[in-house]
């Protein structure tokens, strides 16, 4: 054992490497659902730091780490988080989350001024309890010691599996009734114009009639389908395809235009016909779709953009990002004009502007080193904060003066647990020796504390969602989700409600009360000291 003890600390960076891919070896053991995910990186690193205390990484790496984890989650998420902010449903569901975090976070505190626990330990069970790993670096570096990541690894678990078995104990009690979104992907129609109203119109004049949704994107007529231009003129018998991702207003649409006539348009693909490209091509991504100008002779149409794994509506305002699959239809000899204009680089999903993340990451860390007096406390430094309220805002922009700030989903996901993963084998690594004695003298006393804080988090949302405002059960497992802030509550959640109000309620949440939490551990030292 000591050789591979010397081994450890005289090769620190393979033991960082070798303590990510034990934790995530350990991460997937699965025990009836439950399983700790990335966050078991976090207690093989407690481990390797006991063992070997001199393998310890600089602390670089990990503050790298969680600042790349911190603008991925800002960029990604900015749009929807501004979003919650100017609607009365996403003001409400905030102010839950707040209410949650502030009662945590003030027993976490209690917990110093009544049972005489150390400030660093209160505050690691409150980014515990929260699985809020930016606090924790944040705690660590107002406190200047690593108190806190005991706390936190000591809460955290409960952090991961409390707010599932509440969301458990509350759907098997309420029982209650999910209507399912509807299904994935655009829904489409072909449709024989016979109504009396839309003969003679042009199709932009029939567009405004239908449902919001609804998308008109073909057009034959005497035996020839083409593209549909707004200003092309509909006449008796033409057929129209029309697509929309709600079959109702498909419907209402059939119901207004005609009768249904499926198979004239896709059967016969002569003169035009689908084509599916990535756009890869900076002079096109980050423009509307309103903004672009597709090549080619006969009218072309996108029809489709899929991102991920998601279908959306190609309405004229939608951004492009780099990595979407543009779906258009066109003449086939217009097909390789397209594709050049378009780019059609697989490589897309994986490549951003290292120029954009460059600036962007820069001015965060300028923000987060700027102090701003607060009365009462004196001078507030926001460190690593700085870069997730900056990517927040790039991340609603989009693009400036012809730079994208948008990341594709493949590579954010990547940037984003690779920089995760660092930041808790690093932070772990450097607590190992004093989580090992802490624990030894404390017992259940820590184990105990962490698990109140996840209640007092948890349970008050619970109660204003499901019985004070009487909310849908979806919505609010999205605000717990968010509020704490683990993926794994909010993938249990989709389980238990296969709608997209988690996820929308995830996006609206979680990055507001990461700054809430950091701001939070910021501050309070101030009246400690």
């Amino acid at each position: 054992m000591d050789v591979i003890k010397t081994l450890l600390e005289q090769q620190p960076m393979m033991a960082l490497f070798l303590t990510i891919a034990i934790g995530y070896l350990v991460g997937e053991i699965n025990i009836k659902g439950f399983s700790l995910g990335v966050g078991a990186v976090l207690f093989v690193a407690l481990a390797m730091g006991w063992f070997a205390p001199k393998s310890v990484p600089a602390p670089m790496v990990g503050t790298l780490g969680l600042a790349l984890f911190l603008y991925t989650v800002g960029v990604q998420y900015g749009k929807q988080f501004f979003a919650g902010l100017t609607s009365a449903a996403g003001r409400r569901a905030n102010l839950m989350a707040l209410i949650g975090v502030a009662l945590a976070g003030v027993v976490s505190i209690l917990f110093t001024k009544m049972l005489d626990v150390k400030l660093g330990y209160s505050l690691g069970l409150f980014a515990g309890s929260g699985t809020s790993t930016p606090t924790l670096q944040a705690a660590i570096a107002t406190l200047g010691n690593d108190d806190p990541a005991v706390g936190y690894s000591v809460s955290y678990p409960f952090g991961v599996a409390g707010p599932i078995l509440f969301l458990y104990f509350a759907f098997m009690a309420l029982k209650p009734k999910i209507q399912p979104s509807a299904p994935a992907g655009l829904q489409f129609l072909e449709i024989v114009v016979r109504n009396e109203a839309a003969l003679g119109r042009t199709i932009g004049e029939i567009a405004a009639k239908l449902p919001a949704s609804v998308q008109i994107v073909a057009l034959r007529t005497a035996h020839r389908s083409q593209a549909a231009s707004p200003e092309r003129v509909v006449a008796e018998n033409d057929v129209v395809f029309v697509v929309s991702p709600d079959q109702e207003a498909l419907q209402q649409a059939s119901s207004y235009l005609g009768e249904t006539a499926p198979g004239q348009i896709l059967s016969d693909r002569s003169h035009i016909d689908y084509v599916r490209i990535f756009a890869s091509r900076p002079a096109v991504v980050g423009r509307t779709l309103s903004e672009l100008e597709l090549p080619g002779e006969a009218a072309n149409i996108v029809v489709q953009v899929r991102r991920g794994d998601a279908d959306i509506t190609p309405r004229p305002d939608l951004v492009l990002e780099f990595g979407d699959r543009v779906g258009v239809l066109a003449s086939r000899a217009d097909f390789a004009a397209l594709r050049k204009y378009f780019g059609d680089s697989i490589k897309a999903t994986a490549e951003f502007s290292y120029i954009s993340i460059g600036i962007g990451m820069a001015i965060g860390f300028l923000l987060g080193a700027i102090p701003f007096p607060l009365p009462g406390i004196g001078k507030l430094a926001i460190g690593l904060c700085g870069v997730l309220i900056v990517a927040l805002v790039l991340g609603r922009q989009r693009r400036t003066a012809g730079l994208s700030w948008t990341i594709p989903l493949s590579a954010s996901l990547v940037l984003r647990n690779l920089g995760l993963t660092l930041f808790l084998a690093q932070v772990g690594m450097s607590s190992g020796p004093k989580f090992a004695a802490t624990v030894t003298q404390t017992g259940l006393e820590m184990l105990g504390l962490g698990a109140i804080v996840l209640m007092v988090l948890v349970l008050p949302i619970l109660i204003m969602g499901l019985w004070m405002y009487k909310m849908p059960f979806d919505e609010v497992a999205g605000i717990v989700a968010g509020a704490c802030g683990n993926p794994a509550i909010l993938a249990y959640a989709n389980k238990l409600t296969p709608t997209d109000r988690p996820d929308l309620g995830y996006a609206m949440i979680f990055p507001g009360m990461t700054i809430v939490k950091i701001l939070f551990v910021n501050i309070v030292p101030a009246f400690f000291s």
